[in-house]
């Protein structure tokens, strides 16, 4: 607890490295604690092709390039779990670690989040779209073009996900545990319109859950039973999409700033700024979040210029979003 940073940033996923090398190039002293290791989700990615001046690229491949870079400014990156924020009475902020506790001037929250799993046998051995397990139907669809794949959830997300995936897919079989969507009615209605269309492409399976994902090396089927008949059945596929939600990583955070119901950071998504003056939020694990590698990097920028503006005026904080300058004022 000897040395104050500038900044530090919770999770060395896409946002909390983006955070940290704009925070570092501007000369502020800047730590990243990550629990595992950089990266996030996205360091299972095999495959993007949807982040701008790549045609091309893995996910442990631009993490790399983004840890070299933010390091290359002089960021500190430290294995640990963080446990708690507190603000202290002198202004600053206390990271408490399981080993260490960290003193910092501000702090950004950018711990992301976790796919919701089925948990069912081959999920977990097919787990990335190169082998046929996605969670991403937006990064993900392109890559079973003209093949015929399955998607399972109800809700908003995975209403809207399934009809994006249906545009690139021969046919998708939508699987849901109920008779009724969550999703909202006009989600529903344009779902509809596409299963009763005569060229339509997508089928429905309701009242079902999937009970496996089986293939050689790759996806090949799924094995669905239905809840009220205990009927079963297998579907023939080339890939498997779960939208079932997400799990934010914030569950150490239940003491220090306001959560969702389901634990997103609240925050002010304009500014990023949550309730507690010098912590700011960017990322999958706040509310509002697109989950998309490319606005979880926006959000590490926009938190970094953020705090750059709080660290040269504290009472900027407290200024209405109206009133507030934006970057471009300063």
């Amino acid at each position: 607890m000897t040395d104050i940073y500038d900044s530090i940033i919770i999770g060395a996923g896409p946002a909390g490295l983006a955070a940290a090398l704009y925070n570092a190039r501007d000369r502020f002293k800047t730590l990243v604690l990550e629990k595992f290791f950089p990266g996030g989700q996205i360091i299972n990615t095999d495959r993007i092709e949807n982040y701008p001046g790549y045609e091309n690229i893995s996910g442990p491949d631009l993490i790399e390039k983004i840890k070299k870079q933010a390091e290359g400014f002089g960021t500190e990156i430290k294995t640990e779990e963080v446990k708690k924020i507190t603000k202290l009475p002198d202004g600053n902020i206390e990271v408490a670690c399981d080993k260490d506790s960290f003193i910092g001037r501000s702090a950004i929250i950018a711990c992301g989040s976790d796919y919701r799993k089925l948990g069912v046998p081959g999920e977990a051995e097919f787990r990335n779209a190169g082998a046929g397990v996605s969670y991403c139907g937006t990064c993900d669809a392109p890559f079973f073009k003209g093949k015929d794949v399955v998607a399972i959830g109800g809700g908003n997300t995975a209403l809207e996900e399934a009809l994006h995936v249906a545009k690139f897919a021969a046919k998708l079989t939508l699987v849901h545990r109920r008779q009724e969507f969550r999703a909202t009615k006009v989600l529903v209605e344009e779902l509809m319109a596409k299963v009763n269309s005569p060229d339509g492409n997508i089928k429905l399976k309701l009242d079902s859950v999937i009970t496996a994902i089986e293939g050689a090396g790759k996806v090949e089927k799924v094995k669905i039973k239905n809840v009220k008949t205990n009927a079963e059945e297998e579907i023939p596929c080339s890939g498997v999409f779960i939208f079932v939600g997400m799990i934010p990583n914030t569950a150490f955070l239940k003491d220090s700033v306001d959560l969702t119901q389901a634990g997103f950071v609240k925050c002010d998504v304009g500014f990023l700024r949550t309730k507690i003056p010098g912590i700011f939020v960017a990322g999958d694990c706040r509310i509002g979040a697109a989950m998309q590698l490319a606005t979880a990097v926006g959000d590490g920028v926009n938190a970094a210029m953020m705090t750059k503006q709080y660290l040269r005026e504290a009472d900027w904080w407290n200024q209405p979003i109206s009133d507030a300058l934006m970057p471009g004022e300063w």
